[in-house]
Order: structure tokens, then sequence, then C-alpha cells
């Protein structure tokens, strides 16, 4: 068994929110509000989605007396990300990583931390198709598949 406490699955998924973030941030900057409305509005949605649960997820971290880890000043953003297809794609693999984190999140932890970090996995598996993305039998846990 793991000896990952609450604590260290809240600051991992901390630093994948920051991750998403700063994708999102990059996705919506190659994105045309005018061309393709609709890819920006789901952009929008997600990133507002991301930045919410990345201030929720300070205010855990802190709860459990741990400093929230800090962003990077940059990350790697997959693939060229260019075009309404590259975009979702990259799109709906930060929301696989989100699904991913927070499921082992769900796993560490009990109460309302549990609860919330369900809600949160569910609506990005969620997310994963209205970017396009095929249902998952079991999103967030890959080796079940």
């Amino acid at each position: 068994m793991s000896t990952e406490t609450v604590l260290d699955a809240l600051q991992d998924v901390l630093a994948d929110e920051h991750a998403a973030l700063y994708t999102y941030g990059v996705l919506g900057a190659r994105t045309s509000q005018s061309a393709t409305p609709a890819l920006y509005d789901v952009l929008t949605v997600a990133y507002r989605r991301h930045r919410a649960r990345r201030d929720r997820l300070r205010l855990l971290v802190a709860d459990e007396g741990g400093e929230p880890v800090a962003a990077d000043p940059a990350y790697a953003v997959p693939g060229p990300a260019q075009g309404v297809e590259q975009v979702q794609a990259v799109a709906r693999e930060v929301e696989a990583r989100s699904t991913e984190a927070l499921a082992a999140l769900v796993a560490r932890s009990a109460g309302d931390v549990r609860s919330w970090a369900l809600d949160e996995a569910v609506w990005s598996a969620t997310w994963q198709v209205e970017l396009g993305g095929e249902p998952a039998t079991w999103p967030g846990a890959p080796e079940l598949g």
C-alpha cells in the first residue's frame, strides 16, 4: 500500500491544477472567440472550473497544515495545439490527467474532501466527452480498463 497521505494527494492535485490552468490559458490564446465560439466557450468554462478548483485546493492544503505548492513559471503544452481538433485533444489530455489525480485523492481522503474530489473527478471525466472524447468505463483509473 502507498504511504501517500491526504496532504500529498492534495498537493499532487494542486500541482496538476497549476499545469491545467497554464495549458488552458495557452489553448484559449490559440482559439478565436469569433471564428470558433463554441470551442472558446468550452475552454472558458473549463478554465474557470480549474481556477476555482485550484483556489479550493489551496485552502484544503492549508487546512491539512501544508504550504500550497507553487506554480512553475511555465509548463510544456503537449503537441502543437493548432486548430480545433488539436486544441480539443490537448484539453482532453488535461482533463484525463485531472481525473486521474482526483481519483487518487478520492482513494486517500474521506468525508468532505473525498466528496468534493469525487464531484470534481466526475466533472473532468464528463468534460472529456464535452471536448469530443469517448466515454470511458473507468475514467481516472486506466489500469482498470
